[in-house]
């Protein structure tokens, strides 16, 4: 049976790869058969959501305060029935980590309107993280559709 994992991808796996795990989580819903999770190219283990990324998902009723940092792992790459990256130097970095699973890694931006990059809001003011969230929301209800069609067993 194909695996129900989505794995979200980012660089320190403490701004967008843990907002986009729980907002595809929402989108999902709760009878979903699908998990989601996310982790870091260059992640440590451990280390909370930024205090941005918290913030501004707090307004839309979303708590990363369970949220801890994981380097990726083969193991979670094999596991993930996708691999969702915010840049396409995620993309590469993935796609040179893990050659096997190169067929299974999209880019976000790709669900949404404009595609691009989902730039790091790390170290700016709320404003950017607010951005980055809304440009990450946007890309939901159509990774929500085709998650929903992949077929799992």
């Amino acid at each position: 049976m194909p695996n129900r994992l989505i794995l979200f991808v980012c660089t320190g796996n403490v701004c967008r790869s843990p907002m986009a795990e729980y907002m595809l989580r929402r989108a999902l819903g709760p009878e979903s058969p699908w998990e989601t999770a996310s982790a870091g190219t260059a992640a440590v283990h451990g280390m909370p959501a930024s205090r941005g990324a918290a913030l501004v998902m707090a307004e839309i009723g979303l708590d990363l305060g369970a949220h801890r940092s994981r380097p990726v792992e083969a193991a979670m790459v094999d596991e993930a029935a996708m691999a969702v990256v915010m840049t396409t130097v995620h993309r590469q970095h993935m796609e040179i980590m893990f050659p096997a699973a190169a067929q299974k890694i999209f880019l976000l931006a790709s669900f949404r309107p404009g595609g691009g990059d989902i730039e790091d809001p790390l170290g700016f003011d709320l404003d950017v993280y607010r951005r980055i969230r809304d440009e990450m929301a946007a890309a939901m209800p159509e990774l929500a559709a085709f998650v929903n069609k992949l077929q799992i067993g």
